[in-house]
């Protein structure tokens, strides 16, 4: 099986290595400057679209890995220009999910089949695979099979086909929001812990002890134990939480449907208010965010007037 691939960020050039791992060429496209990938004859790397595109065999399929918005806009509509009648584009951006319904139909009219893919699993992705989330007509998802099993922590587990187009997208966009619920009580909690300065708690060894048989444990978890284990690493950290965009659309989706969502709401609006502030639990959330999904750390700044 050979697959083009755009995008060659964080996640996209490890997406490439694990594909090629399990058997499947990948030619691959990206606006440098380009990270460095290990010798694999398995993958080629191209200096532009149409070059990526004439290697692969038709009909074609290409997978989108770039970020939501413009950079997706841009190279759907490029795709649509040189790609025809049974080629197949995958975006497995974050994109919302009203826009890959548009984008779907907007390929349907050429003939170019497509397909929602919800990507989670950040820096880790290449050796623990990825969780996938995919929406769009069901013969087409059965055609990437190889490839979504590939790419999924087993070729049994971490995948689902979630429905018709937008369905993907839709579904990660609330695993993205309930990530924002969960994040937040963990900041929290530490956070409460940290201010009980005379119990003199070790957080370190709170965070590694809950790693194991409590009801709280998770993945989560795991790497805040991890950054707590490093208070002095912590301490650098701004604490000032960027949102991508995925929790403000499941807050919206969540007035429109009428569906209550008070802690992922709440959970956004302490993003908001994390930009200037300097506490605890914002810089603990800062450092998972970086932790799992390559996300950029701020500096701590000063105290105003020093």
């Amino acid at each position: 099986m050979h697959l083009g691939l755009i995008g060659l960020g964080r996640m996209g050039a490890n997406m490439a290595q694990r594909l090629a791992h399990h058997g499947i060429d990948v030619t691959g496209y990206g606006r440098p400057p380009l990270p460095m990938l290990p010798d694999e004859p398995r993958i080629r790397i191209v200096p532009s679209l149409d070059e990526l595109l004439a290697a692969l065999p038709s009909p074609r399929i290409v997978w989108l890995m770039v970020p939501a918005g413009d950079a997706t806009e841009e190279n759907v509509t490029a795709l649509a220009a040189r790609l025809g009648a049974g080629d197949l584009v995958i975006d497995g951006g974050n994109a919302f999910y009203r826009d890959s319904q548009r984008r779907a139909q907007y390929l349907a009219e050429r003939g170019v089949g497509f397909l929602d893919a919800g990507v989670s699993g950040g820096v880790w992705g290449l050796t623990e695979g990825y969780g996938l989330m995919v929406g769009g007509e069901r013969a087409q998802f059965e055609r990437i099979l190889p490839i979504v099993q590939a790419l999924a922590p087993a070729p049994d587990k971490g995948w689902v086909y979630c429905g018709p187009v937008g369905a993907g997208h839709f579904t990660k966009m609330v695993h993205n929001g309930i990530e924002y619920g969960l994040m937040q009580a963990y900041a929290e909690g530490f956070a409460l812990l940290d201010a009980r300065k005379d119990l003199k708690l070790p957080l370190g060894e709170i965070a590694e002890a809950w790693r194991h048989g409590t009801v709280i444990r998770s993945w989560l978890l795991d790497l805040a134990a991890g950054a707590l284990a490093d208070p002095a690493a912590l301490a650098q950290v701004g604490a000032r939480i960027a949102d991508s965009g995925e929790g403000r659309w499941t807050a919206r989706e969540a007035i429109d449907l009428g569906i209550p969502a008070p802690v992922i709401s709440a959970a956004l609006m302490t993003r908001f208010a994390s930009q200037g502030a300097d506490d605890f639990g914002a810089r603990l959330l800062a450092i998972v965010r970086n932790a799992f999904g390559g996300h950029a750390l701020p500096p701590r700044e000063p105290p105003p007037g020093r």
